[in-house]
């Protein structure tokens, strides 16, 4: 008699078909912290180039992934859910970074406005010529009222409708009412988004003060938000602390 066989059956090692192998392979990238706790996987399309296989199969490697209790799923994308540091970490950035002073005296003083950015913020989040958006304004002072370091900046149209606690602030956004945003790259990383910081650092041109303006895009290349951070070298020193977590 002849042999039959099942149209389209995945090639296997042994026993164990293609998508389990993927799934065995993805598990591994997820312990070994490639992709972190909580983050967003790639998508599918981007994971059936990466393993090399057909987007079928690593549909039936999430699958079998999200049936231990590997990976979850929700409307914005599959999370590994390994158990290991979770995304709030306590040395996540506070926004905006480098912004408060070291001055024990000075405090600061934030707001948000629904405004048309500055042109150059327009042109690093790609919106539109006089198209609005959610404009931070931060000022570090010193009792006597005297700005030690200022900070301006601009959330694109992506930040504003994937991060829900973001787009909360458009109705309120009247320019007076304070808000300080501290949790904001907290919110962006729990809304699945990888954050990727460039600062550029230039002297302004009285030599008394230093410019630094802070590009923050997301895994896929989008702009997140830019910041232009003054900082009054004269009074201040600008110092960025960061901790990275030993390998293993």
């Amino acid at each position: 008699m002849a042999r039959t066989t099942t149209p389209h059956q995945p090639a296997s090692t042994g026993d164990r078909p293609l998508y389990a192998r993927v799934a065995s392979r993805l598990l591994d990238e997820l312990r070994d912290g490639t992709i972190p706790p909580g983050e967003r996987l790639p998508g599918e399309r981007q994971l059936a180039v990466h393993f090399e296989v057909s987007r079928e199969t690593v549909r039936q490697a999430l699958e079998m992934l999200r049936r231990g209790g590997l990976v979850a799923t929700d409307r914005r994308g599959s999370h590994a859910s390994l158990p290991g540091r979770p995304v709030e970490a306590p040395e996540t950035l506070t926004f905006p970074v480098g912004a408060r002073s070291a001055d024990p005296c000075a405090y600061d003083r934030a707001t948000v406005i629904w405004e048309t950015p500055p042109p150059e913020h327009a042109r690093a989040l790609g919106l539109a010529p006089h198209r609005p958006t959610l404009v931070h304004r931060y000022r570090s002072v010193t009792p006597e009222g005297r700005s030690l370091r200022t900070a301006v900046t601009s959330f694109s149209a992506v930040a504003l409708a994937e991060v829900v606690e973001l787009g909360r602030y458009r109705g309120r956004a009247d320019g007076a009412t304070p808000a300080q945003l501290r949790r904001a790259y907290d919110w962006m990383r729990k809304a699945g988004l990888t954050l990727h910081h460039r600062d550029a650092i230039t002297q302004v041109s009285d030599a008394s003060s230093v410019r630094v303006t802070r590009r923050v895009h997301d895994q896929f290349a989008r702009p997140l938000e830019i910041t232009d951070l003054v900082v009054n070298s004269e009074q201040d020193t600008l110092v960025y602390e960061f901790t990275l977590p030993a390998a293993g």
